[in-house]
C-alpha cells in the first residue's frame, strides 16, 4: 500500500507528515489553468483530479492524491502572485476584508482507476494592513508561492481575524475531506502495522 502525493507543495507535504501517513512524492505534469465561467468549486475540484490522474497514468498501483487551491476575492481569483507588485495588489485587496479559500481534492486508486473527488471551502477574514506591513511581508519572500499572496500557517497568521471552516483547507490540504475519502475507499489512515 503506497500514498503518492501529486504535489510540490512543502506545506501539503507537512501536513500528511504532522497527521503520520507515509507517501512519497511525484510531481504532476499538467498544466494549471483557470477556466472562466465554471463554478469556482468545480474549477479546483476538477484540477485536482487532472493532477492526480496525470501521476496515477505514470504508476502500476497505489494511491495519488492531489490537491488545487485558489483565493476567491469577490469575482477574482487569486492564484499565487506574478511578482511583487502582483502580491501587494492582492493583500491591498483581501485587506480588511472576507475572502473565500476553496481546495479541490482527489486521491485516485492508480490500480482500478477508481476515485473520489471533491472540495472544502473557508472563509477568512484578514485585519486591515497598512502599507508598510504588507511592504514588510513581501520583503519576507513569503507570499511569492501562495494562493493569494499569503500563508496562513507563516508570518501571514498575524494578519488573520478569523475563519469559518477548515483550517487546513487554507494551507492547502483539507484533511478531514481527505479523511472521508480514505474512508469511503476503506483505506486506513496509517499503514502502519503492529505487531
Amino acid at each position: 500500500m503506497m500514498l503518492i502525493l501529486a504535489s510540490s507543495s512543502p506545506r501539503r507535504a507537512n501536513l500528511l507528515c504532522q497527521v503520520g501517513i507515509p507517501f512519497t512524492i511525484i510531481e504532476p505534469t499538467i498544466q494549471e489553468s483557470m477556466e472562466k465561467g465554471v463554478p469556482a468549486s468545480e474549477m479546483v475540484a476538477r484540477l485536482a483530479l487532472n493532477k492526480a490522474l496525470s501521476v496515477s497514468e505514470k504508476v502500476e498501483g497505489g494511491y495519488v492524491l492531489s490537491a488545487d487551491t485558489a483565493v476567491f476575492s469577490g469575482t477574482e481569483v487569486m492564484g499565487k502572485p506574478a511578482d511583487e507588485k502582483d502580491a501587494r495588489r492582492m493583500l491591498r485587496q483581501l485587506s480588511g476584508t472576507k475572502h473565500l479559500v476553496i481546495s479541490g481534492l482527489a486521491l485516485v486508486d492508480a490500480a482500478t482507476g477508481f476515485y473520489e473527488n471533491g472540495f472544502s471551502e473557508t472563509y477568512v477574514w484578514l485585519k486591515h494592513l497598512r502599507e508598510d506591513q504588507i511592504n514588510s511581508y513581501i520583503a519576507t519572500g513569503e507570499p511569492m508561492d501562495k494562493a493569494g499572496a499569503y500563508g496562513i500557517q507563516d508570518r501571514a497568521a498575524l494578519f488573520v481575524e478569523k475563519i469559518d471552516g477548515c483550517y487546513f483547507n487554507v494551507v492547502g490540504l483539507p484533511l478531514g475531506l481527505l479523511f472521508d475519502f480514505f474512508t469511503r475507499m476503506q483505506i486506513p489512515a496509517w499503514f502502519n502495522k503492529r505487531g
